[in-house]
């Protein structure tokens, strides 16, 4: 691909920030969108997205909140069928793994780009490492105990930087095209374990205390939590933590050729980058 400009979408978030990080350091321009972005996009106002689409030859697709809120592959679609009509070439989704409605979304970005000669790439994943050290725990840990309505459901937490890795790859090089990029961990962790594991790697005493779902919802929208946000918490602590996610995937593997990072590993180094912060 030549003369790119590669539009990030939710570019200031947990994955769209390491994205755009990676490309200016290879040099190649970027334009970060979203509704606090220079560049604003608001996926429920179609009239902003020409602008942030206009000229770019690629786009990393991160829709907010959740691909799991109903409409998503509606508005998915649509996007992606604007970005065609705009020159775009390629397409990157960040999805959700586990998760039917988010696989509605592929579905609908998969058949509109197809239908309109795009190159289409899908990255699925689940939990992120980093939700511990920068993402909806941090403020939890920080204050020493993450209390969450889970039990022995284990997960193969993802490290973010990872999926950048892949996001990228898969915006820059051939070969990823008609894909489906299954993202994971190296292996399955309880949020009890993980939370162990964090506390030993960084120096950080943490406790973790697992709780009814009311209380945790109640907690939430005592801390004046929009229900929306904690509704979409129900339906990920409920039906994407119901044991379906537990096996890892190789994913990285397949897609960059090393192993997946390993979650202490991802921990620290994210806290280590907080630090310097």
């Amino acid at each position: 691909m030549t003369e790119q400009l590669i539009l990030v979408t939710g570019g200031t978030g947990t994955t769209g920030g390491r994205i755009a990080h990676r490309l200016r350091a290879r040099g190649v321009p970027v334009r970060v969108a979203s509704r606090r972005a220079a560049c604003r996009l608001d996926w429920a106002d179609p009239t902003t997205w020409d602008a942030a689409l206009a000229g770019t030859s690629a786009v990393y697709l991160a829709y907010a909140p959740d691909l799991a809120v109903p409409g998503a592959d509606d508005v998915l679609a649509a996007f992606t069928d604007r970005a065609a009509r705009a020159g775009v070439g390629r397409v990157v989704l960040l999805s959700g793994r586990g998760e039917p409605a988010a696989q509605r979304a592929e579905q609908a970005v998969r058949e509109t780009a197809s239908s309109a000669g795009l190159d289409w790439t899908v990255v699925r994943c689940s939990w992120f490492a980093q939700n511990f050290t920068e993402g909806q725990f941090a403020d939890a840990v920080r204050a020493g105990e993450l209390a969450l309505p889970v039990d022995d459901v284990v997960e193969p937490f993802v490290d973010a930087d990872d999926i950048a890795d892949v996001a990228v790859a898969a915006l820059l090089d051939d070969g990823h095209a008609g894909l489906t990029h299954e993202l994971t961990g190296p292996r399955a962790l309880t949020f009890a374990a993980a939370v162990a594991e964090l506390a030993a790697a960084t120096g950080r005493p943490v406790a973790f205390r697992s709780v009814p779902l009311a209380e945790f919802t109640a907690a939430l929208a005592g801390d004046g939590v929009p229900p929306e946000v904690v509704e979409l918490m129900t339906h990920l602590f409920t039906e994407v933590l119901d044991g379906r996610n537990a096996a890892p995937a190789h994913g990285v593997q397949q897609a960059l050729g090393r192993p997946a990072t390993d979650f202490t590993d991802a921990v620290r180094r994210s806290t280590l980058a907080g630090s310097r912060a």
